[in-house]
């Protein structure tokens, strides 16, 4: 994966300052089809993402002692306190488990005990916090609908949808996918001298082109969703952060992704480079001041 350098005690970021931290980059940087600074939607603003950012700090900071279920439920109702809309159910569902790894263990040595722990009380409270969330283009499932009674094991229920949401996915491969490529590919960018904002979109493109984005998925389709990948796929074959055609092609994808009301928002993908943001901040892979 990459090398973890520890810091000294009084110098690392607790986990709630790196949840808020990751979710306000993430949200900053002018990733295409996404809300940022610099484009809002008609009903989500960036202001909406950087409330969500603040609200969730104190929810995450206890993670290690509250609990996975927990945690997503304290973050997802003090989210909805200042905020109208869902910004931020995908990202909390992966920060929650990061967050609960105690501070002395690395995320990659610690997040598999943190998910063969979970219980039925975490799944009761995850199901209630989605149901709270109000996420759209959820549907329906054959299968531990979070319409119904919470299951027994929220593994099992990340499993059932694991092939349909990239969120689950996570759950069910113990964060590899953020571990292993999100959270590192940031790093490498950074350490190709790019800005960290050039950076996490080229991790974003990076994500497109290797998963059809699960929420585009579910709101138009997966033919909709593999288009966008190959149109992300265009834009790293054109060169990289400041080459004229990289940027010509990223505007196209931009241009795509916020037509159709929106619809084609990679959603999901902003919730994984959240995710590696958590990561990279947690493990001290970069280090303010974040420029």
């Amino acid at each position: 994966m990459f090398d973890t350098i520890a810091p000294a005690a009084e110098d690392r970021l607790s986990a709630g300052q790196c949840a808020t931290l990751a979710c306000l980059l993430e949200a900053t940087a002018a990733k295409p089809g996404n809300v940022h600074r610099g484009a809002d939607f008609e009903d989500m603003t960036f202001t909406d993402f950087a409330v969500s950012a603040a609200a969730i700090g104190p929810a995450m900071e206890a993670a290690a002692q509250r609990g996975v279920g927990a945690t997503v439920l304290a973050a997802v109702q003090a989210t909805r306190r200042l905020v109208p809309v869902n910004t931020n159910l995908g990202t909390v569902l992966l920060l929650a488990p990061l967050a609960a790894v105690p501070r002395e263990q690395s995320l990659k040595a610690g997040i598999g005990q943190v998910l063969s722990n979970l219980t039925a009380a975490d799944a009761e409270a995850v199901y209630a916090a989605i149901r709270r969330a109000e996420p759209g283009g959820l549907g329906t499932a054959d299968q531990m609908d979070v319409a119904e009674a919470a299951p027994e094991s929220l593994l099992a229920a990340m499993a059932a949808a694991a092939d349909r949401d990239l969120v689950a996915r996570q759950y069910t491969e113990r964060f590899a996918p953020i571990l292993e490529q999100a959270a590192p590919w940031i790093v490498q960018g950074c350490a190709a001298g790019w800005p960290l904002t050039d950076a996490i979109i080229h991790a974003q493109l990076r994500l497109l082109a290797a998963w059809p984005d699960s929420l585009i998925a579910r709101k138009c389709g997966p033919s909709v969703a593999e288009h966008g990948s190959a149109l992300a796929q265009r834009v790293l074959q054109a060169g990289v952060p400041g080459d004229a055609d990289y940027l010509y092609e990223l505007g196209e994808l931009d241009f795509w992704m916020r037509s159709d009301g929106n619809r084609r928002n990679p959603g999901t993908t902003a919730d994984l480079i959240a995710a590696g943001l958590f990561v990279v901040l947690r493990e001290n892979l970069i280090r303010p001041p974040f420029r």
